[in-house]
């Protein structure tokens, strides 16, 4: 989805039409949210779904337990994607980096808290990450309604932004079904692993190799 919000913003931004920007990005958000209803009710049942894939019982109970605690994430991971077109279409990058990098620091602080003081484990790692992102989303929205730099792009929220969600899905949803079958393409394997003697081993190593692959992806995908 967020690769519509990149070429409607950049369209908008070469046209000198600044104020769609924000637009774009407010139809980019409520769309986001919207969809953050069906995942968060597929990650509540996680559990149940990977039993009936026929996975390990003490994997499925354990990732029906953690994954709720993702639900948190959802919202604010979309929001981000939005600001993060919004900025990067008017070539600015530095506050992006910047609030990464205080993102990792509260991660660390947040995980070490949840995981460690709480003792919640998994799920307090999962939960640290909604933390996170929502820290990374409030200082961005800061810059953005506070910085010079975004003074014709950023109004305000306007009831604009819910029109015209249609032209917009037209070009997030087959981008976005691209980006999931190449995703879906790896993450099969994994689910296939789990139907192997040794479960737990084989799904690890077919995760370390997802990550492998996926940082990959990630370092070619920003050069």
């Amino acid at each position: 989805m967020g690769s519509a919000l990149e070429t409607l913003c950049g369209q908008a931004y070469g046209a000198k039409q600044y104020a769609m920007l924000g637009v774009h990005a407010q139809r980019a958000m409520l769309v986001f949210g919207i969809l953050s209803i069906p995942i968060s009710v597929l990650w509540i049942f996680t559990g149940p779904i990977l039993g009936v894939l026929k996975q390990d019982p003490e994997i499925s109970a354990m990732a029906g337990e953690s994954a709720p605690w993702l639900i948190p994430s959802i919202l604010p991971f979309g929001i981000l994607q939005s600001q993060t077109r919004f900025l990067q279409t008017q070539g600015i990058t530095v506050p992006q980096m910047a609030t990464t990098a205080v993102g990792c620091l509260v991660h660390g602080v947040v995980c070490w808290v949840l995981v460690d003081k709480l003792k919640m484990g998994n799920s307090g790692a999962c939960l640290a990450n909604g933390v996170t992102y929502w820290v990374i989303v409030i200082v961005l929205a800061g810059y953005i309604k506070v910085s010079s730099s975004c003074q014709e792009t950023w109004k305000s929220f306007s009831l604009e932004g819910a029109r015209g969600v249609l032209s917009f899905l037209k070009l997030g949803v087959p981008s976005a079904f691209m980006m999931c079958l190449e995703f879906w393409s790896f993450q099969v394997f994994i689910v296939l692993a789990g139907l192997l003697p040794d479960a737990e081993l084989e799904t690890s190593m077919m995760l370390i190799r997802f990550v492998i692959s996926i940082t990959g992806y990630i370092f070619s995908d920003i050069f």
